[in-house]
């Protein structure tokens, strides 16, 4: 595969590739120290490494964690762990072996001595013959988005510097506890759409960049994005504290489509059905065009390039 690709796929035979990716967690570590809760974290770490994978159509098997710890905190590190069993339950994968380091003097928590970071690195199985690239992805094609529960592990600095104050009530939960809620893991929904008729042209992890992540895949063409899924209320105290203007929220924020599947528009109908199963809202966003390299958001009247929107 060439670069830019949400893995990489080593050959292993004439058959048969490996698919490899990883990934951290990101400034969320931060939120976690300060709201002395690490059960969830974990559950990041798997979605951001194996929704990655399987966005070239491998099947994940495997994920090594790495934690760095200012300090060895056997009570954190066992949230830690609930949050790795529960993500790789939800993977359907295994997580056998990892490495735990204390770097009291590289790693200064928020506050000290909590600090610590997490990293991830994926392996999946893929069929090479079945490796999903977006080559054959064209004009007219649909695209289908499925929601996300919210900041999922992208924009935590911004977040955190408009809004601050983690303790703060709003809408019916704290703000850091709506920073919390943990990426979500499309796996099995997007296996099971790739194990079924459907043509499946391209896959797209909504993660840093926003819906600009669809220009990865590899076909000549634009996206034209005139349905958009509902923006979780999150992003609307965030664009109303900075104030964040939008071509910036939708370049750093996901604004509630978490990953994306582009079909052929006849069949987007059953897309949409099987992708729902497990991710109700699941719905038609958009579609293919032939204005290569761009992204057009017509709701909010924003028009993006790799180099970001406008």
């Amino acid at each position: 595969l060439g670069s830019g690709h949400y893995a990489s796929v080593l050959r292993l035979d004439d058959a048969r590739g490996l698919a490899l990716s990883t990934d951290s967690v990101g400034s969320k570590v931060i939120v976690c120290e300060q709201m002395g809760r690490f059960d969830t974290i974990g559950l990041d770490l798997v979605g951001m490494n194996a929704n990655d994978v399987v966005c070239v159509g491998a099947d994940p098997i495997a994920l090594l964690d790495y934690i760095a710890v200012e300090r060895a905190d056997p009570e954190m590190l066992e949230q830690i762990g609930i949050g790795l069993k529960q993500g790789a339950e939800q993977a359907q994968l295994e997580i056998p072996g990892g490495e735990l380091a204390v770097l009291p003097d590289l790693i200064r928590g928020h506050p000290s001595p909590h600090g610590f970071d997490l990293v991830g690195f994926c392996v999946g199985l893929v069929d090479l013959d079945a490796i999903v690239t977006g080559a054959t992805i064209e004009a007219g094609d649909a695209v289908v988005g499925i929601p996300s529960s919210g900041i999922h592990s992208n924009g935590l600095s911004l977040a955190r510097r408009v809004v601050p104050d983690l303790d703060e009530e709003f809408d019916g939960t704290t703000v850091g506890e709506l920073l919390l809620e943990p990426t979500v893991i499309y796996v099995r929904a997007v296996r099971e759409l790739l194990e079924s008729d459907v043509d499946v042209r391209g896959l797209a992890h909504i993660t840093g960049e926003g819906l600009l992540n669809l220009l990865r895949l590899e076909a000549e063409v634009g996206y034209e994005i005139d349905a958009p899924l509902p923006v979780p209320r999150i992003f609307e105290l965030i664009a109303e504290r900075g104030p964040v203007e939008p071509a910036e929220l939708y370049e750093v924020f996901n604004m509630g489509c978490g990953f994306c599947c582009v079909v052929p528009e006849e069949q987007a109908p059953k897309a949409v059905s099987l992708l729902g199963r497990r991710h109700p809202g699941t719905a038609v966003i958009g579609r293919v065009t032939a204005d290569p390299g761009v992204v057009a958001l017509r709701p909010q009247r924003l028009r993006g390039t790799r180099s970001g929107f406008v």
